[in-house]
């Protein structure tokens, strides 16, 4: 069994740089692809970012190209997503997910991810 838990969240203005990051616990001898994916009130679930086990492979939605950064940890279990010029449209709750895959795999799929975080709240005002 594997456990995710965001931190980082919080209210910012737009323009502002916010890092969010992510920890696996529990069955971590396995090979884990990891996601980020938000979704906003009264909005469908939206992919934001994927990265390999080996962190080699990584892939964005458009509307964060350029903006944010996917990375993650030796260890492989702190996953970080670096947002920078923070619109008030990346709004809304942003959940890591991760799935046992192999090291080079990555999806933008939200139904390839069996774990789930709690999420945490991302906010941006004009």
């Amino acid at each position: 069994q594997v456990q995710l838990v965001e931190s980082g969240g919080g209210s910012v203005q737009a323009g502002a740089s916010l890092r969010l990051a992510c920890q696996l616990s529990g069955r971590t001898d396995a090979s884990y692809t990891m996601g980020w994916f938000r979704q906003a009130p009264g909005q469908a679930r939206e992919f934001v970012a994927a990265i390999s086990y080996t962190g080699g492979q990584t892939d964005y939605a458009d509307s964060v190209k350029g903006r944010f950064a996917v990375s993650r940890s030796s260890a492989k279990t702190t996953v970080s997503l670096q947002m920078n010029n923070l619109k008030p449209e990346d709004t809304a709750m942003y959940y890591c997910a991760a799935y046992h895959a192999a090291a080079w795999a990555i999806s933008t799929r939200d139904d390839s991810y069996d774990y789930w975080g709690q999420g945490t709240q991302v906010t941006v005002s004009s």
